[in-house]
């Protein structure tokens, strides 16, 4: 797999890593995600307590969704990115609510705070990269401006003789 190639792919492949090792935990080790978030680990559970199931199902979603990012990242799927900062806003406001109304642990707030931050980050990055491709030369990318702009820096550090 190929590395993100613009600020908004970086901040996508960040989400789906932390999404995917997430998952991975919950899956092969669940009590430790639950302390993680604030929540209580009983000994024992009552009969049709169904805290494991939702937990495998949370867990294989994050996974799945960590998955999912990753692609967007390596196919550069602008706008997935997109569509992605609107929801993990809304995301962050459910998760937000849940927290305040007493429903989960004020630790759950974290969470939350996850999802805003990473949807502001986006939705920056996706501003920063569309400036670039409109300063740019009429068939670059962000990408390959970052390529260039390199390459660039490099070939003026070699010509005036400096070495890094």
């Amino acid at each position: 797999m190929r590395l993100p190639r613009s600020s908004a792919g970086w901040t996508m492949a960040v989400f789906g890593l932390l999404a995917l090792a997430m998952g991975a935990l919950g899956l092969l080790w669940p009590e430790a995600q639950l302390r993680m978030l604030g929540f209580e680990v009983p000994q024992s559970r009552a009969p049709g307590d169904h805290t494991g199931t939702f937990l495998t199902a949370s867990a294989m979603a994050s996974f799945n969704m960590g998955v999912y990012y990753l692609l967007a990242t390596a196919t550069e799927w602008r706008s997935f990115y997109r569509f992605t900062v609107f929801f993990r806003l809304v995301t962050f406001t459910v998760f937000t609510l849940t927290v305040l109304a007493g429903v989960a642990p004020g630790r759950f707030f974290t969470v939350a705070l996850w999802e805003g931050l990473g949807a502001v980050a986006t939705a920056v990055a996706l501003r920063v990269d569309a400036r670039r491709a409109a300063t740019a030369k009429p068939g670059t990318t962000p990408a390959t401006q970052v390529t260039t702009k390199a390459a660039k820096a490099d070939g003026a550090v070699r010509s005036s003789g400096a070495e890094l």
